[in-house]
């Protein structure tokens, strides 16, 4: 069986037979007895909690070099999310809220409201690139968390060579523009069978278009059009307001109890 997929470092399209790549799947069925060996390379770290909640957070990770398109989709499927060239998913040790939460493109079905964003955002137009640390990225990015963070140390540089640049698997960006005016960025890890969502940072001045909500349903319909079978997208906090938008995009999957399970 055949697919094509966008390349990921321009907008040609590359053939790929899947089938070559089912067998080469199927070549590391021997990782599984070894999984649970795996948990000798990671450590536990503590930090106040990143989402602002009055606990203590516990990342327990690890640091990895390449890892191929199977053993990547296994850290997923497991709740795990990438941070530079680690692995990590949340152990806090007296919270349990981070949530993994994950969508099957042929399931999903658009809202009242998510329809709306998508006609707010007709003159948009979005190209797959090259994660860069352009000038215009920074410049966006840094004018992102400022409005976001005010008053925290973070910085675009810092984002970029800590957290999105990585040499454990690819990495891409969706640019979001209007006519010259970039709007936004999706930072993505992909394969042929699955897309991460790093992370999405937007013009605070372009608010009113509600480009999170517009960024999930552009990657779902990429996800769609590629034959892509999951679209990771982190962790979801019930009554956390700025994730309470990703529990709107049903169907979508949360993993609970080791066992991801459909919720409409």
């Amino acid at each position: 069986m055949q697919c094509w997929i966008k390349g990921l470092c321009s907008n040609r399209l590359v053939k790929v037979d899947r089938t070559v790549n089912n067998r080469r799947y199927e070549g590391h069925r021997e990782i599984e007895p070894l999984w649970d060996n795996i948990e000798k390379y990671f450590v536990d770290v503590s930090s106040r909690c990143p989402y602002g909640l009055d606990q203590k957070a516990m990342y327990h990770q690890a640091v990895f070099g390449w890892l191929d398109d199977y053993t990547m989709e296994r850290f997923l499927e497991k709740g795990y999310r990438r941070n530079g060239n680690s692995m990590y998913n949340m152990r806090c040790p007296n919270c349990s809220l981070c949530v993994p939460i994950r969508i099957r493109p042929e399931r999903f079905v658009p809202n009242r409201n998510q329809k709306r964003v998508l006609k707010k955002n007709r003159d948009v137009v979005a190209g797959v690139a090259p994660l860069s640390m352009s000038r215009e990225n920074l410049y966006l990015l840094e004018k992102f968390l400022c409005t976001r963070f005010p008053g925290s140390n973070s910085h675009a540089e810092g984002y970029y060579t800590g957290f999105f640049i990585t040499s454990i698997t690819r990495c891409f960006e969706i640019r979001y523009r209007v006519g010259e005016k970039l709007i936004g960025v999706a930072v993505v890890d992909g394969s042929m069978d699955w897309l991460n969502a790093v992370y999405f940072y937007f013009d605070p001045e372009e608010s009113w278009r509600s480009p999170g909500v517009f960024n999930i349903q552009y990657l779902i319909n990429f996800c769609a059009n590629q034959k892509i079978a999951h679209l990771y997208l982190g962790y979801w906090i019930e009554n956390l307001s700025e994730m309470d938008y990703k529990r709107h995009f049903r169907a979508h999957e949360i993993l609970q109890g080791g066992s991801w399970k459909e919720v409409r």
